[in-house]
């Protein structure tokens, strides 16, 4: 988990229940595992900012509860929040769907299925960094070309030869050529697969930084 610049924390004020669980997480090894005895505690250290996968109870003591909790855990997109909970009602169970919870565990925890559910969470959490940087790294590689090139490589996207993208732009199809090579070489493509490839995750990474407001 601290290889991922994050740790795993929970938030359970059952005293029994927070130290079977941390117990058992901890005995895993492979990263920080801390744990809380109420969701203000969790605040007031200012814990939200190495936290990687977060546990807590619906039930909260203290001025923040289960709700408000999630609502603050949303706005840190780089938080995985899951709810331990019983006895929910529908305005309840609607709350922790709509909030964006990971997953939604039956209370009393079972310590044993938290550590599968957290293994899965964190499995999920690395595949998704791993996706991030990729985009990442091409948004970088196509950034770096020119006008004129990323002209080229929508026409090269549109499936045209370089004879037809010279009369497209009113170049020598040698210029094209020159280009072409210049892109690929700047993109760090080995192939015209792999240049679009490029392209496209970049145009998703843009389509998805415009989405969330990024």
């Amino acid at each position: 988990m601290n290889e991922n610049g994050g740790s795993i924390h929970l938030i359970l004020p059952d005293a029994v229940e927070r130290a079977a669980c941390f117990r058992l997480l901890a005995e895993g090894g492979g990263g920080i595992v801390r744990s809380f005895a109420s969701a203000d505690a969790w605040l007031e250290s200012g814990a939200d900012d190495d936290c990687a996968i977060l546990l807590f109870h619906w039930r909260q003591p203290g001025r923040i509860d289960g709700a408000a909790l999630l609502r603050h855990v949303r706005e840190r997109v780089d938080i995985t929040a899951l709810v331990a909970a019983s006895r929910l009602d529908m305005k309840e169970t609607r709350a922790i769907l709509r909030g964006g919870a990971y997953d939604l565990l039956p209370a009393p925890l079972d310590p044993r299925l938290v550590r599968r559910t957290l293994d899965q969470a964190m499995a999920d959490l690395r595949a998704r960094q791993i996706a991030l940087a990729r985009h990442r790294e091409a948004e970088a590689r196509i950034a770096a070309l020119t006008p004129r090139e990323r002209d080229i490589l929508d026409a090269i996207a549109a499936g045209l030869g370089n004879k037809a993208i010279a009369r497209r732009l009113d170049l020598s199809p040698r210029t094209v050529e020159v280009h072409r090579a210049n892109i690929m070489r700047r993109a760090g493509a080995a192939s015209v697969a792999e240049l679009l490839r490029l392209a496209f995750t970049a145009e998703l990474a843009r389509s998805n930084s415009l989405h969330f407001g990024a």
